[in-house]
Parts: structure tokens; C-alpha cells; sequence
């Protein structure tokens, strides 16, 4: 880990059959999506570039993956127990987006929450700053 203001968070989901470590600042932003999925979730979720996030050796077994709508979003969850801890959003498909619950408790310090208005996804994403949080760059500032 070669950036001094990130540190390793690790998580997964409840039986613990999908487990992940992501590099990532200890206070960061999480997004309330109102979308169907993510509403009837309750998920809220942070997101990292992709290079960020390293799933587990094994735990790919034990995902299976969900789509709806433009099918972009990639709604992965466990098999065993149905949680789902991280997937492949489609406000940025270069990124993951973790679910805040699923990360292991001591290392995120802060949690900023923003809301996404994922009823009015197109609208809502040209306005928002959403794209920005899976650039490297990015991570080490919630300015915007």
C-alpha cells in the first residue's frame, strides 16, 4: 500500500464465504441509492477504482450475479447467504461500489452519506459527481 492516506479495509458478507480487502481513505463517501434494488436493500455504498478491490481467493465460487434494466450494473451476491457486499456499479463501471455494512468494523472512521436519486439515474448522474469516485485521484479528496 503505497498511499499513506489510504488504508485496507476487509469485509464480505454474512456467512463469510465472500470475503474482499479494498484500499481506500477511512473516511469516506457513501452513496443512498433510491433506485428499486438498491432501496429495497437499503444498500448504501462507497466506490473504489477496480484496482482497488481484491476479492479473496475461493470466494468467487460462492457469487452469483443479478441485472436489471440496461443490464450495466452487475449486482453480485453470495449464494449461500443472499448478501449482497460489493458489485460493479453503472455509475461507474470502471469502479466497485462496497456496501458500508459488509466492511469489517475498526477501519472506516468516517462515513459522509449523499444521496443518489437512482429513479431518475440519467438525470440525476449528469448532475451528480458519482463518475469521480472510481479515479485514483479522487480518493483522496471529497470535495465536491
Amino acid at each position: 500500500m503505497a498511499d499513506p492516506n489510504k488504508v485496507i479495509h476487509k469485509g464480505g458478507c454474512h456467512c463469510e464465504l465472500v470475503r474482499w480487502e479494498v484500499e481506500a481513505p477511512a473516511s469516506v463517501v457513501a452513496w443512498k441509492c433510491n433506485c428499486s434494488d438498491c432501496s429495497m436493500r437499503r444498500n448504501t455504498h462507497f466506490i473504489v477504482p477496480s484496482k482497488c478491490f481484491k476479492l479473496r481467493d475461493g470466494a468467487e465460487e460462492f457469487l452469483t450475479t443479478y441485472t436489471f434494466g440496461t443490464h450495466t450494473a452487475k449486482h453480485t451476491f453470495c449464494k449461500s447467504c443472499g448478501i449482497t457486499s460489493f458489485y460493479l456499479p453503472r455509475s461507474n463501471p470502471d469502479g466497485i461500489a462496497v456496501t458500508v455494512a459488509c466492511v469489517d468494523p475498526g477501519t472506516l472512521t468516517h462515513v459522509e452519506i449523499r444521496h443518489y436519486d437512482g429513479r431518475n439515474w440519467e438525470r440525476f448522474y449528469d448532475q451528480s459527481s458519482i463518475s469521480s469516485f472510481s479515479k485514483p485521484d479522487k480518493m483522496k479528496k471529497h470535495d465536491d
